[in-house]
């Protein structure tokens, strides 16, 4: 097995492993023992969690990077590339009913640790208001774009906390509905909607 696959094996481990028991219940040893890897073989690779840390924050934008070019690419209007993002809570339901929203779980971890890495975390959320920011605008609502987008990720940070504080099924499906139809009331109509956030 080659230094890089081992490399990213270990990383994609502790991305799990702090999503699932969170980054400070995560131990080198939890990790290793996922990969198979002795301690000596570990410490090739990283020599402390923090830099393992880092290496699955890089690892989680860049994976998220490619899931939003490829909304891009698959889908015809800002619309549908705007519910694809909603529809992130059905598609991964059963996991954060169990652990949460993986983004909003480890910023705010790391917040309250006040971890050195926690603005590198929360660049996630900026990669989310950015380009939410952008099919906004490319929706028609240049003016108020970026609210637009903050709104719809406050909203599903909303339901992922809720979803895992109730394992409520139809509570996700009923607020990802309720989303939906808030998108479609936000078509632009200059003559009889303002450009102004509706909650």
């Amino acid at each position: 097995m080659g230094a890089a696959i081992t490399r990213l094996q270990i990383i994609e481990a502790a991305d799990r492993l702090f999503y699932e028991k969170g980054f400070e219940a995560t131990s080198f040893a939890d990790i290793a023992a996922v990969v198979g890897l002795s301690r000596g073989n570990f410490y090739y690779h990283f020599r402390t969690k923090d830099e393992i840390l880092g290496a699955v924050i890089e690892h989680r934008l860049s994976k998220t990077k490619e899931m939003l070019d490829a909304w891009e690419a698959g889908a015809g209007t800002a619309a549908e590339r705007i519910r694809s993002f909603i529809h992130i809570l059905i598609v991964n339901q059963a996991k954060i009913m169990a652990y949460g929203c993986p983004v909003g779980t480890l910023c705010n971890e790391l917040a309250k640790l006040d971890h050195i890495a926690k603005n590198d975390a929360a660049k996630l959320f900026t990669l989310f208001r950015d380009w939410l920011s952008c099919q906004f605008a490319a929706l028609g609502r240049e003016t108020d774009a970026d609210g637009l987008g903050m709104h719809i990720l406050m909203r599903s940070q909303g339901v992922a906390a809720l979803a895992t504080a109730f394992r409520d099924e139809a509570f996700v499906r009923r607020e990802v509905e309720d989303m939906d139809q808030w998108l479609a009331a936000q078509q632009p109509d200059p003559i009889s909607r303002p450009n102004t956030v509706s909650v």
